[in-house]
């Protein structure tokens, strides 16, 4: 039965329902805050239909949609290292981590991955300036959970299974420093090409040439920019020669446990992008629904509009809608 106006009121019980506006009204509160959908709703749908209408739907067809998730999570269980590749495509594979503000338990944080297509346009070179050949991901989907890595990795292993990425000749993980994104990268994606995101490295390089050089800017920034091109290069030696015995010395260790994921020039080469800005992007539109001035959230009503959230951004709504 469709909705019917009354008094330019729309209600929700259960006698007067439309699944169709129903599907509208969770892919709009995915969109954009409740009292904000209530006033786009109002505006173009000319009739009122309050924010607390649209959050009892998202609390009733969130966790239906996130069920169907991690249904999906728990069957794709694969060792994704047995899948025998069978398309050219590469796939690019990316996490990365963000905080939301919970009612129980403070500020706690979102684990995002995202899986993407890989396109190649005309960029200045980070070290030349000349215009080269740099790769981006397109065509992204994301998935993300507040919870642990354990609670993470079968979910982003299901995304990964969904688009294909086992069948894909040609893999490559892009992500910042964090220990946990790379235990989960080497065990799902044991064959992909590993590589830093080459403005976290550069962040470290400015942070040594500050200790190196306290003193001297000129120096300072004669230091980095020269071992920017080695880190470029991949002559990652270079640096870790260069900042021994020195007061940057600590930070050799950034390089040396990052070593074999830091030769940008053969990543740009071999057609890979060189930043994560793909799932940092996807970490802030999660954030814009998530983390809004005053926003806290309970625990139990996080995670379906985070499921919600997800599909919205991949453009994968409608069709989650249909199967779930």
């Amino acid at each position: 039965m469709d909705f019917f106006p009354r008094d330019k009121q729309w209600g929700l019980t259960k006698s007067v329902y439309s699944p169709h506006l129903a599907q509208e009204m969770v892919w709009l509160s995915g969109l954009l805050p409740y009292e904000q959908a209530s006033t786009v709703w109002a505006r173009i749908g000319e009739c009122e239909l309050p924010a607390s209408s649209l959050w009892r739907q998202v609390q009733y067809h969130g966790r239906r949609l996130q069920t169907y998730v991690e249904c999906q999570a728990s069957v794709a269980a694969v060792d994704l290292a047995q899948w025998e590749p069978a398309h050219p495509q590469p796939k690019g594979i990316s996490m990365d981590g963000g905080m939301v503000n919970t009612r129980e338990e403070g500020w706690r944080e979102l684990k995002v991955g995202a899986v993407f297509d890989i396109q190649t346009r005309f960029e200045p070179h980070p070290v030349t300036g000349y215009l080269t050949k740099m790769a981006h991901g397109v065509g992204i989907h994301y998935t993300a959970v507040l919870g642990s890595k354990t609670e993470f990795e079968p979910v982003f292993e299901a995304l990964a299974v969904a688009q294909h990425v086992p069948q894909a000749t040609h893999q490559g993980v892009v992500a910042d420093g964090a220990a946990w994104i790379w235990d989960i990268a080497d065990y799902l994606f044991p064959h992909a090409h590993q590589l830093v995101d080459w403005y976290h490295a550069t962040q470290h390089l400015t942070r040594a040439a500050q200790l190196r050089h306290p003193d001297d800017e000129t120096d300072r920034h004669t230091w980095e920019t020269t071992m920017r091109a080695h880190l470029f290069a991949g002559a990652i030696e270079l640096i870790k020669t260069d900042l021994a015995d020195t007061p940057a010395a600590s930070k050799a260790h950034y390089f040396e446990t990052h070593q074999h994921r830091l030769n940008y020039e053969q990543a740009r080469l071999a057609g890979w992008p060189l930043g994560s800005g793909t799932v940092e992007s996807g970490v802030k539109q999660f954030k814009q629904r998530l983390s809004g001035a005053g926003m806290r959230w309970k625990l139990a009503n996080v995670q379906p509009m985070v499921t919600i959230r997800a599909a919205v951004l991949s453009n994968t709504f409608d069709a989650l809608w249909a199967v779930a």
